[in-house]
C-alpha cells in the first residue's frame, strides 16, 4: 500500500509535466562565436559578481548575528543568527555553482563548503575544536590557518545547531559563541576576496569576456562557450548527485538523511532550491539562448521548464530530512526530483551543448 501511495502521488505530480524526461530532439549546431563574448560578459556582471557580493553581505550579516549573540545570550537571541545562518546558505546555494576560477584558488570552495564530509573527519575537528579551550579558532587570523573543515558553513551549522548549541542561550556558552563568529568573519573575508578578485579589471573577468589567442584562459569563443555551460552541467550533476543522491537513492529503506546536508539545520531544500534558482538565473541572465540558432532555441525554454518545475517540488519539501523519509507525500517529491534532474543534465549536455556547436553526449564535467 505505501509503494501504491507512493507511485501515485509520483504520476500525479508528472501529470501536468509531460515535457520532463523525454528524449532530445535537438540538431547539432553552429557555434556564434561573435556572440560568445556577449554572452561571458552577462554572465560575469549580471551573475557571478552580483552572487559574491550577496553572499558576501550575508555573511557581513552573519557576523553580527553572532556577535549580537555572543554580547547577550538569551532563550532568544540565537533566533537572530539562527536566521542569518539560514540566509547566508541561500545566498552561497545560489553561487556555488561557479566551482571556476578563484573560488578553486587556494581552497575557497572548500573553506567556505567542506562537503562532502564523507568520513566524518571534519565534523571531529569540529567537534574537538569545541571540546577544549582553544583561543587560536576564536580569531579568524588563526582560524584562516586551519583545516578546511573548520572554518565554513559546515563548521557554522555545527555551532548553532549541533551538540552542545543549547549552551549558546548562557554565558557557558561564550567560547563556542566566540568560535562561531570567528566562522562567519571568515566566511566574510573570502567573499570579498572571491569579489575582489572577480571585480579586478585585468583580471579573470577580463579573460571570460575577451576569448582569444592572447587570453591566458581562453584561446577562442568555443573554449569560452565550453567553460559556461560546463558550469552549468557540473551545477546540474553537483544537485542530483552531491544534494539527492548524498542521502536518498530511491529507496526510503537505504535513506540516510543524517548525510544529507544543512540537515541539523533545516536548510537541505532550500540550499537545494537556490541551487537550482542559480543555475536558472545564470542561464537566463547569460543569454546563452543567442548561441543557439533561432530554430532551435526552445531547447533553453524547455530545459528552464524542467529546472523551474525541479525548483517548485524542491521548495515544497518540509525542512525535516528525517520526516520527509517516513512521509509518502514527501518521498514523492523526492523521486520526482531524481528522475528529473536527470533528465536536467541531459538537456543541459545534450541538447544545449549540441545546439551551440558541441557534439551531443559531450561530456563538460569530465574536462574532455
Amino acid at each position: 500500500m505505501r509503494l501504491f501511495t507512493r507511485l501515485a502521488l509520483l504520476s500525479t505530480m508528472l501529470l501536468p509535466l509531460p515535457a520532463l524526461a523525454q528524449e532530445s530532439n535537438s540538431t547539432v549546431g553552429v557555434l556564434d562565436a561573435a556572440k560568445v563574448p556577449g554572452v561571458m560578459a552577462r554572465a560575469v556582471d549580471g551573475f557571478i559578481r552580483p552572487g559574491y557580493r550577496h553572499f558576501t553581505d550575508q555573511a557581513t550579516a552573519m557576523q553580527g548575528a553572532m556577535q549580537s549573540l555572543c554580547s547577550a545570550p538569551s532563550p532568544q537571541t540565537p533566533d537572530g543568527a539562527h536566521k542569518a545562518f539560514g540566509d547566508v546558505v541561500e545566498a552561497w546555494s545560489r553561487i556555488e555553482i561557479v566551482r571556476v576560477g578563484p573560488a578553486i584558488e587556494d581552497n575557497r570552495f572548500e573553506r567556505i563548503l567542506f562537503f562532502p564530509d564523507r568520513k566524518g573527519t571534519g565534523l571531529k575537528q569540529v567537534q574537538a575544536a569545541l571540546a577544549k579551550l582553544d583561543p587560536s579558532v576564536t580569531s579568524v587570523e588563526t582560524l584562516k590557518g586551519k583545516s578546511v573543515a573548520m572554518q565554513g558553513l559546515g563548521a557554522l551549522e555545527f555551532v548553532l545547531f549541533g551538540t552542545g548549541s543549547e549552551t549558546l542561550t548562557t554565558t557557558e556558552g561564550h567560547y563556542r559563541c566566540q568560535y562561531g563568529t570567528a566562522i562567519a568573519a571568515n566566511l566574510q573575508r573570502l567573499g570579498a576576496e572571491l569579489s575582489a578578485a572577480w571585480d579586478a579589471p585585468d583580471g579573470v573577468a577580463a579573460a571570460w569576456k575577451t576569448p582569444g589567442p592572447n587570453n591566458p584562459l581562453y584561446r577562442d569563443e568555443a573554449e569560452a562557450a565550453k567553460e559556461l555551460l560546463g558550469v552549468l552541467v557540473h551545477a546540474a550533476e553537483t544537485i542530483r548527485d552531491q544534494r539527492i543522491e548524498q542521502f536518498y537513492k530511491g529507496d526510503p529503506k537505504k535513506a540516510l538523511p543524517r548525510q544529507a546536508i544543512y540537515w541539523r539545520s533545516g536548510n537541505t531544500f532550500r540550499s537545494i532550491t537556490a541551487n537550482i534558482e542559480g543555475l536558472r538565473d545564470l542561464l537566463d541572465t547569460s543569454g546563452m539562448v543567442d548561441l543557439l540558432a533561432e530554430g532551435n532555441r526552445s531547447v533553453v525554454s524547455s530545459t528552464d521548464f524542467v529546472a523551474r518545475s525541479l525548483s517548485r517540488v524542491s521548495a515544497d519539501i518540509k525542512p525535516d530530512v528525517a520526516a520527509v523519509i517516513e512521509d509518502p507525500a514527501q518521498i514523492a517529491k523526492l523521486d520526482f526530483l531524481l528522475l528529473n534532474s536527470r533528465d536536467l543534465i541531459l538537456r543541459l549536455n545534450n541538447d544545449l551543448g549540441g545546439g551551440i556547436g558541441l557534439a551531443a553526449g559531450f561530456s563538460f564535467s569530465d574536462g574532455d
